[in-house]
């Protein structure tokens, strides 16, 4: 095939719990799952299982065109999928934010917690970030209770012409943000 460019190289980490990793076709029965579900209402769903695989592959898609993305949070131990996180900046975002999902049956464990924290310490050594928000809905509170246990507060509001309403939650920079 002509036209055709390297794939990604999408980096691996691991933390005590978790391994953040690039997506695998094994993961998508449990990305469809969340997105069809009622729990995706504060991230614009429900969505069919082919809006959903559309913006699974988009996960590999936005490492190759911004150089990073999210990653697969997966169990260390099963690798079994346990939600999505990652420096995220989609088209029409204000600036770069760390975005993060918790699947059903992943809430309460923590694991939102020490994805974000890895992948913010990313965005931060590696990619050189100085700064990062992270993107809210206003229902969504267990994300808001999430910002700020990270350090996260309140930074203004957004307005995106798809998606709607957002809070902007400011994260401490590379010198005072938690580990």
């Amino acid at each position: 095939m002509s036209g055709m460019t390297a794939l990604p190289s999408i980096p691996v980490l691991e933390t005590e719990h978790l391994r953040l990793r690039a997506p695998m076709l094994s993961d998508f029965g449990a990305y469809a799952a969340f997105r069809a579900s009622e729990r995706s209402r504060i991230v614009g769903g429900p969505y069919s299982e082919w809006s959903s695989f559309s913006d699974f592959s988009a996960m590999i898609g936005h490492w190759a065109l911004r150089g990073f993305g999210r990653w697969m949070v997966a169990d260390r131990t099963s690798d079994a999928p346990l939600g999505v996180v990652g420096p995220f900046m989609p088209y029409g975002w204000p600036e770069p934010e760390i975005a993060w999902t918790v699947f059903d049956g992943a809430e309460g464990r923590g694991v939102a917690h020490e994805a974000a924290l890895a992948a913010r310490s990313f965005a931060y050594q590696t990619l050189g970030w100085k700064t990062a928000i992270s993107m809210i809905v206003a229902e969504n509170t267990r994300s808001q209770a999430l910002a700020r246990r990270l350090g996260a507060t309140p930074d203004g509001t957004f307005r995106h012409a798809e998606f709607g309403d957002f809070t902007i939650w400011r994260h401490p920079g590379p010198e005072e943000a938690p580990r």
